[in-house]
């Protein structure tokens, strides 16, 4: 198996063989994110990928691998057919694989049809993870995202119609005071209209060669404190209507609050007013990190 640069995951694929299918990002361009700035976005030639997969095999074993990561950032973004070939691959190297993953944002999910997402989805793309990250278009359109509102929804919707589970991430505090509350209440209405089978929420932390990290450093930009951003996040939980999971489980966030839609929603509000009871000094100290999440 071959890699380049860093390998990214989400958390949840902690377990996973990861096959890196394509190399970065084709967008490559948020003013947030520096995670795949050490490399030129390419896709990987199938044959080469397809290799990695049969020595993956001879490593560990036909019942080896019950899960699969498809990296690097939107690999999604492969011709269907070549995405058809590298899933059903893994499904003849792997009989008991369970889930295979992949990112994709929203500006490329649109750019296959629904009947492109079934195919894949009967082939074994089982799952998608989509840093959403706002909903709201000043915000995605300030921190040069790529995507809109509408194309969220689009997207999401193709997904969710072919059977796909769709992981969608919130980033609390991206919009600083100015767009709060447009922020929460936008992302919250494109939720609703997907209703992703998990909603994760990440809190912006400037980080070192990043547009809005250097912003940051020279006062161009206000980090929210953990009470504002609790109650940014507080706006979004009560404006969702949807069904699925909802996490709040990374490190960097100021509350741990989980749970499902709707069921758990009034639980989840009481535990928001909890934290917002807490003195600042509890919470973590607010500012810059170096290193990518």
């Amino acid at each position: 198996m071959r890699y380049e640069g860093m390998i990214y995951r989400p958390p949840s694929e902690g377990g996973s063989l990861i096959i890196q299918a394509t190399v970065g990002c084709p967008h490559n361009r948020c003013r947030f994110c520096n995670m795949y700035k050490d490399k030129r976005f390419r896709i990987r030639k199938v044959e080469e990928v397809l290799e990695d997969i049969d020595a993956a095999g001879r490593y560990y074993g036909a019942n080896g691998v019950r899960t699969v990561f498809l990296a690097d950032g939107n690999t999604a973004i492969m011709r269907t057919e070549h995405l058809l070939r590298i899933l059903r691959r893994l499904n003849e190297v792997f009989p008991k694989l369970e889930r295979i993953t992949s990112y994709c944002a929203s500006q490329y999910m649109v750019k296959k049809t629904a009947g492109e997402w079934a195919e894949l989805r009967s082939a074994g793309l089982g799952r998608i993870h989509c840093g959403m990250e706002s909903g709201h278009d000043p915000l995605l359109s300030r921190v040069k995202k790529g995507a809109t509102m509408r194309e969220m929804i689009e997207g999401g919707k193709a997904l969710r119609s072919a059977g796909i589970e769709l992981s969608m991430y919130y980033m609390a505090g991206l919009g600083g005071a100015e767009m709060s509350e447009g922020h929460a209440r936008d992302s919250a209405a494109v939720l609703n209209a997907v209703d992703p089978d998990f909603i994760r929420v990440r809190t912006f932390t400037p980080m070192s060669g990043t547009e809005l990290g250097e912003d940051f450093r020279a006062g161009r930009f206000t980090l929210l404190g953990p009470h504002e951003t609790l109650r940014e996040l507080r706006t979004l939980v009560e404006g969702l209507e949807g069904t699925g999971l909802f996490f709040s489980d990374h490190w960097l966030n100021f509350a741990d609050i989980h749970g499902r839609l709707p069921d758990d929603k009034e639980r989840m509000l009481r535990a928001l007013d909890e934290a917002l009871t807490l003195p600042d000094d509890l919470f973590r100290p607010v500012g810059m990190i170096t290193d990518s999440l």
